[in-house]
């Protein structure tokens, strides 16, 4: 992959961004979540790829845009897979809550796993605990081995986890341990990426998310030679014959890096809605301005980019064209 699409793939999530941040707070995550994806697809069409949606917005006939299977790109260039969330945190945005991302992954053809829509079992660390834990063992065990790798002592330790029904028994097996736990209200990828930035202060991420968010997770901490471990939980056996259908023989197996990713590069971008931990949220500025704040990281060099840039809004035709995205008309501005 030329590494020139590292900018072009920038472009495609400040879009995202910029058309989901008018509806930060407003209570309609459907309306936000719709803006990102429509803004997202329209900017693919200027990108020189061959692409491929693998994770996106559900099927075809449950999703008009950004559908597993659609062609994306201007149809020159790599032949890639394309994994999209174009607004990573919903009901964050939704209520103004910190952590929203628009984000997305592209790696050659092949080489990401086709997830379903479910749940999946989750275990994300930084590079200092990479192959060193594994989700084969209890939870309990997990969290006092890291704590004796990172010379730390257990109750020093810091392990978040969505604050979610699902995972009351294992919230009640960390208090007992005594760590430090953050609870998060929502934002899957952002949740997984956080311990392999020091400044977070998170030593692990842990419980079950959807499948989906699992495999852009694991892309971002390949390129932050992090460490992401997931196993599928089909609800039922529809559930489980769909993972048979989708190529996965053994849905019940712990799924490592090369399972989720594979061995070829990666690349990976995120800007952020609302602000969160390692990422600055859209700043909406007078005379029609707006900043975001933005990550592309690759995997062949190791390379992490952070990407500060301000917009101005009436100059995006994406923008011009949505419905209500201005407060007044954008010719009022077009002199600032």
């Amino acid at each position: 992959m030329e590494r020139e699409l590292a900018l072009e793939m920038v472009r495609v999530t400040e879009l995202a961004a910029l058309a989901s941040a008018r509806w930060m707070g407003r209570g309609a995550k459907n309306e936000a979540d719709g803006a990102a994806t429509a803004a997202m697809r329209s900017m693919f069409n200027s990108v020189s790829i061959q692409g491929t949606v693998v994770i996106g917005e559900g099927e075809m006939d449950e999703a008009p845009m950004l559908y597993i299977g659609e062609k994306v790109g201007n149809r020159q260039g790599p032949e890639v897979d394309v994994a999209v969330d174009p607004l990573e945190g919903t009901e964050l945005a939704a209520k103004g809550l910190p952590g929203a991302l628009a984000v997305m992954a592209v790696a050659p053809k092949g080489h990401f796993l086709h997830a379903p829509d479910m749940y999946m079992e989750k275990l994300a660390v930084g590079p200092a605990l990479k192959g060193k834990v594994s989700l084969e063992e209890p939870l309990d065990a997990i969290v006092c081995k890291a704590a004796r790798i990172l010379r730390k002592s257990v109750a020093d330790m810091t392990v978040s986890i969505l604050e979610r029904d699902r995972h009351r028994e294992q919230i009640a097996i960390l208090r007992k341990l005594g760590v430090r736990i953050k609870l998060l209200p929502g934002g899957d990828v952002a949740g997984a990426m956080a311990p392999a930035f020091a400044e977070s202060g998170i030593d692990m991420y842990v419980g079950s998310g959807g499948a989906p968010e699992g495999v852009l997770a694991a892309a971002a901490l390949r390129c932050l030679e992090g460490d992401f471990q997931g196993r599928l939980l089909p609800a039922d056996a529809e559930e489980y014959d769909r993972c048979i259908q989708m190529g996965i023989r053994e849905p019940n197996r712990i799924l490592h890096m090369d399972d989720l990713i594979g061995r070829g590069d990666v690349l990976f971008a995120a800007t952020g809605i609302t602000p969160g931990e390692f990422l600055k949220g859209v700043r909406i500025l007078p005379g029609y301005r707006a900043e975001t704040e933005s990550v592309v990281m690759r995997a062949k060099t190791g390379t992490v980019r952070t990407i500060q840039a301000s917009h101005y809004l009436p100059g995006k035709p994406f923008l011009q064209a949505a419905e209500g995205y201005f407060s007044d008309e954008p010719e009022a501005a077009s002199g600032l």
